[in-house]
């Protein structure tokens, strides 16, 4: 039988640890994005231009067992020619640290606008995919990914 001897600690470290533990307990909850940071990043990128109608193919789970690297897959319906084409589609998520998640630039030279790319996601989450168009205005299309670890509920 092994037996190890206790150390005491002083009332001073004590503190130190509890503040220190409860400190990094709440720092996490306070560095995620949430929906008004995703929905004010959508705000700084438009400037306020409108949305309009174009067909947006999201391509991404319902469920992802692994939340390190989750699919995504759009293509975005455009003629892609001088005047009419996609310029730019971001990628946003609302339960990562940070919204912005991806970014991808697109030219009429290259004849369709779609990508695809694996993203992180911490958490069950909206994935915001938005679209700035060449005349100035925007479309977006947004899904949920339920991120389960190890196939459980999460």
């Amino acid at each position: 039988m092994i037996s190890q001897k206790m150390t005491s600690i002083s009332r001073r470290q004590a503190l130190v640890l509890l503040g220190s533990a409860s400190t990094a307990i709440a720092l996490p909850s306070f560095a995620i994005a949430s929906v008004e940071n995703v929905s004010g990043r959508i705000a700084d990128i438009t400037s306020g231009n409108g949305m309009r109608d174009i067909d947006i193919y999201l391509d991404m789970p319902d469920i992802a067992e692994n939340g390190n690297q989750v699919k995504v897959a759009f293509e975005i319906d455009s003629t892609m020619t001088a005047d009419d084409h996609v310029e730019s589609v971001y990628g946003l998520a609302d339960g990562n640290t940070e919204p912005d998640v991806a970014r991808f630039d697109f030219t009429p030279a290259m004849g369709m606008c779609a990508a695809t790319t694996r993203m992180r996601l911490s958490k069950t989450q909206n994935v915001t995919v938005l679209a700035a168009l060449s005349d100035g205005s925007f479309a977006k299309a947004e899904t949920t990914v339920k991120v389960t670890i190890g196939g459980c509920g999460g």
